[in-house]
């Protein structure tokens, strides 16, 4: 969950509506709560709170049994920092027999409930804007030899392709982008919110380390004035941190 997590702008959180089953997971401790705090950690900036089992013997699409977990994660939501009225949206859903989730559930099972699927849910997300044409931003979350160097991130912004000059932050070494890899297909370019796998030559991979970034080399102008703003990826967590000439961090 964790290497998907990081790499995710949305995430679906998928709750129990099972009497005993929901409260096991949101007790102190439980998987519900670690997920949301990993998921706001790692970068996942919009939650889909999916209510699933609502067709449970013990539920039986009860609008009593929604609104008592709905009630229930809000404030916990919140209090691990969504902002629950713009990025986060609940639904619920029977994922056995898959109702409410291509099309809406027929009223006459849920006749409560006037909201969307989750399907739609999920097409009417506004995702974070990237700049295509801004510069190069990778940063690295794993690392790995493979007839070279390879690097694994999400590009942040800007894009990449085979042959280009990069500098891996905050070490100012320059590499060679010998590949670019999306899924398990090699591509000639690459752009800002996709998943890749960089082969690059002029580094070995012991001298990377994860939350290390892959930039433009471009940017090594700012660096011999005295000052660059890198993202780099503290505990998971991106910011933005201020950096002197010589590497050391404000």
């Amino acid at each position: 969950m964790i290497s998907g997590a990081s790499q995710a702008d949305i995430g679906v959180l998928v709750i129990s509506a099972r009497k005993g089953e929901f409260e096991t997971g949101y007790e102190k401790g439980g998987q519900t709560r670690e997920h949301v705090q990993l998921a706001k950690t790692l970068g996942v900036s919009k939650l889909l709170v999916v209510v699933n089992k609502m067709d449970d013997p013990t539920v039986n699409w009860s609008k009593e049994r929604y609104d008592v977990i709905e009630s229930k994660m809000i404030p916990f939501l919140r209090s691990s920092g969504y902002n629950v009225k713009k990025d986060v949206q609940f639904l619920p859903i029977s994922g056995l027999i898959g109702t409410n989730m291509k099309t809406r559930v027929d009223k006459k099972t849920c006749p409560w409930w006037n909201g969307p699927c989750l399907f739609e849910a999920m097409d009417v997300i506004e995702v974070p804007l990237r700049d295509p044409n801004g510069p190069f931003r990778m940063p690295i979350i794993d690392k790995f030899k493979d007839m070279g160097t390879v690097a694994m991130g999400k590009v942040e912004s800007g894009s990449v392709r085979e042959g280009d000059a990069l500098l891996v932050m905050p070490i100012k070494v320059q590499v060679k982008v010998l590949a670019v890899y999306f899924d398990e297909n090699k591509v000639r370019c690459a752009g800002p919110g996709e998943n890749l796998r960089v082969r690059i030559s002029g580094l070995e991979e012991d001298d990377i380390l994860s939350d290390f970034v892959l930039s433009s080399i471009c940017d090594i102008h700012c660096w011999l004035q005295g000052s660059f703003a890198y993202p780099c990826c503290c505990g998971g967590m991106r910011d933005y941190r201020a950096a002197s000439a010589d590497g050391s961090k404000d």
